[in-house]
């Protein structure tokens, strides 16, 4: 029975997140149940489109990328797909008609990391993002209105900019693996051998104008899916400002993160927060 199979289908996206961010999977298990399966089946599509271009190395990324990218478009226009991982995604794209558009412009952004290296302009840098965050935000936030469109429209802006914060943040903490490890460079007109904390301190006004547009869109969030943006909008802070507070050069180094005992803590908080209807 296909029933069985997406079972298992979704069992393997939530897999999939808990395997590869245990972030955004503890993010992700605030949200209330109902919604909480679509948003790992929509993680699971875009963490494996990822690792293609990211991760593997030893094989012929191209053709896994465009090989993945023909089953993707087979599995929503035939609903269904033996790869369990698409099977569960297309499901979520039928039942919140998620528009093609944003899945494909994300696409677009992947396979962009294939060839490209250095985005030159601001508009390159903006078009990038746009394909590899603010359309994952755009997707799940299909999931947290449940189809209301009126509320979907009123918080895109809000969800775009929040993905955008996240994805610069990204950047600047991967800013070492990006460089020795792909050989790429997403900010525009950055000379990295030449990185300083000017440079560093102007990025960071960039995401922090994003997070205050972002902050706006959580707080007018259904209930069902507050708690968990909010908690991933509060470890994405403590990160910010760990990368605030070390020096350029360092950041060049070695990757920033957030100590799992902070982690517990900034869950903590944001439930508090939450169950004060502080946000």
């Amino acid at each position: 029975m296909k029933s069985i199979f997406d079972i298992v289908s979704k069992r393997c996206s939530k897999t999939v997140t808990q395997s590869y961010s245990t972030s955004f999977s503890t993010a992700t298990r605030l949200l209330a149940p109902s919604i909480r399966q679509d948003i790992y089946n929509i993680y699971g599509f875009v963490r494996f489109a990822d690792e293609i271009v990211d991760s593997f190395h030893d094989y012929d990324k191209e053709t896994l990328f465009h090989d993945f990218k023909k089953q993707m478009y087979d599995a929503i226009e035939n609903k269904i797909s033996l790869n369990p991982i698409l099977n569960a995604f297309q499901e979520t794209v039928h039942k919140y008609e998620i528009p093609e558009h944003l899945y494909i412009s994300f696409m677009n952004s992947m396979e962009k990391d294939l060839h490209k290296s250095n985005y030159l302009t601001k508009e390159e840098y903006e078009q990038y993002i746009y394909g590899s965050a603010d359309v994952v935000g755009l997707m799940c936030l299909k999931v947290f209105v449940k189809g209301d469109q009126n509320k979907y429209d009123e918080l895109k802006e809000c969800a775009m900019r929040l993905g955008s914060a996240f994805q610069k943040i990204n950047f600047l903490r991967d800013l070492k693996a990006d460089m020795e490890g792909l050989e790429r460079s997403y900010f525009p007109h950055l000379n990295l051998q030449a990185f300083d904390d000017s440079n560093k301190d102007e990025i960071i006004i960039e995401i922090e104008e994003d997070f205050k547009a972002g902050l706006n869109g959580i707080i007018h969030l259904p209930l069902e899916a507050k708690l968990g943006i909010y908690t991933a909008y509060i470890y994405y802070t403590k990160l910010l400002n760990k990368i605030k507070n070390t020096p350029s050069s360092e950041i060049q180094e070695r990757r920033i993160r957030v100590s799992n005992y902070q982690k517990a803590g900034l869950l903590a908080k944001s439930y508090v927060f939450f169950r004060l209807n502080l946000i």
